[in-house]
């Protein structure tokens, strides 16, 4: 057990992979700003039914959905409608972590 510093050598290692370097903001950056542009443009998302069933089991509506399949023998599927306000955030957050990652030094 090493005692100087009180960190042990192998630590020293963890940290180092564990540190967020300027690639990786960037590439975060710019999924976060693209996943904003993406919801911007997009109103509402339908889901397949295999994921619907697994929305409505985990919500509890579970018996009005199989109400509704049962009398009307259509694929029930549900549409999300994404709030406004998140694609600007997202983009907000993804042009201020690009932004952030060019004004980074090089490692290395």
């Amino acid at each position: 057990m090493n005692m100087s510093g009180g960190r042990s050598a192998g630590l020293e290692g963890v940290e180092d992979l564990m540190r967020v370097q300027r690639h990786h903001l960037l590439l975060g950056g710019l999924l976060l700003f693209f996943a904003g542009v993406q919801f911007r443009l997009v109103e509402s998302f339908t889901l397949s039914e295999r994921s619907s069933h697994f929305i409505s089991a985990q919500l509890g509506d579970k018996g009005g959905l199989q109400a509704q399949t049962l009398w009307q023998n259509i694929p029930s599927r549900k549409v999300v409608t994404p709030p406004r306000w998140l694609g600007l955030a997202l983009m907000s957050v993804g042009s201020v972590l690009t932004l952030k990652s060019l004004s980074m030094k090089n490692a290395g």
